[in-house]
């Protein structure tokens, strides 16, 4: 017979203290993250995809099918979590921002959440970090022109991360409009970037690295034609992250060499679920650790489709909680 308040099979143990619940709010991590630590972390986290656990992302929605939230879990050798990236449009008329980002990180001993990151704003640089390593390992070195598909504020993101990698001495903004492009391009000069719009015939043509970062759906058209893509072009497709977008013209992938995060992910929800099936998915950690061959020639296109994993945001929680001198 089992006794009140005791679970049948279970075998208490000696007690153990429960640390308290560590809550580091938004406004301190937006504060603490910048460009090298997100891209020394993006460098551990895809250098870790090599021999680690690598966990595939789930995309849900919530009681509002509208609004959308991802789960991405990660483990390493000493740390676990999970990130929650939500998308609630609405949040624009309360003076919100769309996207945010919540990380929960486990304490190894019980299982019981040790601590909660807010990290909106160190998301976006996290989303860019990952671009920018990708840029340094396939575009060509004297890469110096940069397209960036996109308006919204991941744009600034991407063209500053892009920026510490390779000299980039012109910007060229393409949007859904005209007007946003060109209020995109004088925010990006305000910054001290030489920006200006344009349209994706012409970005295409004389861009050495193509940045995509939009919310594009699958059943519009693609963003440009593949055959404006000219050789040597290094692509970054950061937008599609779910089931039902999609940016790039499927016809690319016949004239491209293409990596991702990781490829059974990039298949279901990235940019690679309308590859064809023979195609090739080079896991971008494999060309940073030497195990596998990035850019081979000048000609080459390369593409990067990055889909979002979960170890690139634990192991940038943990950049920044080593920052702020706290351990778990």
């Amino acid at each position: 017979m089992t006794s009140a308040g005791q679970h049948s099979g279970s075998h208490p143990g000696p007690a153990t203290t429960v640390r308290p619940l560590l809550h580091i709010p938004e406004e301190r991590t937006a504060a603490l993250v910048d460009e090298d630590l997100a891209l020394e972390a993006a460098r551990a986290a895809f250098a870790a995809t090599v021999d680690g656990p690598v966990f595939p992302s789930l995309a849900v929605h919530g009681s509002d099918p509208r609004n959308r939230f991802t789960l991405k879990p990660s483990a390493s050798a000493t740390h676990a979590g999970v990130k929650i990236g939500t998308y609630w449009p609405g949040n624009t008329e309360l003076g919100l921002p769309r996207h945010h980002s919540t990380l929960l990180l486990l304490d190894q001993r019980t299982g019981r959440l040790a601590a909660v990151l807010e990290v909106g704003t160190a998301n976006a640089y996290r989303t860019a970090a990952a671009d920018a390593l990708a840029v340094d390992l396939l575009a060509r070195p004297d890469a110096t022109t940069l397209a960036v598909f996109g308006t919204g504020h991941q744009a600034a993101y991407e063209v500053r991360a892009v920026s510490r990698v390779r000299a980039v001495g012109e910007v060229l903004v393409v949007g859904r409009t005209a007007e946003r492009a060109e209020r995109t391009a004088v925010a990006l000069a305000a910054q001290g970037h030489a920006a200006r719009a344009v349209g994706a015939e012409e970005a295409c043509a004389r861009a050495d690295v193509i940045i995509t970062a939009t919310t594009a759906r699958a059943d519009a058209p693609p963003l440009f034609d593949a055959s404006w893509i000219r050789p040597g072009t290094h692509l970054s497709c950061m937008g599609a992250d779910a089931p039902g977008k999609r940016e790039l013209p499927p016809e690319l992938f016949a004239r491209a060499r293409v990596f991702c995060d990781l490829p059974e992910q990039a298949r279901r929800m990235g940019e690679c679920r309308q590859a064809p099936a023979d195609t090739v998915l080079t896991p971008l950690g494999e060309v940073l650790t030497g195990r596998a061959e990035g850019r081979t020639d000048d000609s080459e296109i390369t593409v990067f489709d990055s889909s979002g994993i979960g170890v690139q945001d634990l192991f940038l929680g943990l950049a920044l909680l080593e920052r702020m001198d706290i351990s778990l």
